[in-house]
């Protein structure tokens, strides 16, 4: 992947997020969702971004699931936000 490229979705990602004190993680902001190549859409997420995977962590029922995406197989990043 182009640098320019990884810059880009570095951009995006931290945007739609907010550092996650005491980690190098974030966290989704309130009131944004986000979607990763047209799959599923997050709301209450904390992103990890490295510059070979980003990894998406999501507590359900009491489980940690950890989603992983091959940061070159990043096609498309959209993000909703409230109108205000």
């Amino acid at each position: 992947m182009a640098v320019n490229a990884l810059q880009t979705w570095e951009k995006v990602l931290e945007y739609a997020s907010v550092p996650l004190h005491g980690t190098m993680s974030r966290k989704i902001r309130k009131g944004v969702k986000l979607q990763i190549n047209e799959g599923k859409v997050y709301d209450d997420a904390v992103l990890f971004i490295s510059d070979l995977f980003l990894r998406v962590t999501e507590d359900l029922e009491g489980s940690s699931i950890n989603t992983y995406y091959d940061i070159d197989s990043i096609a498309s990043i959209r993000t909703y936000s409230t109108k205000e």
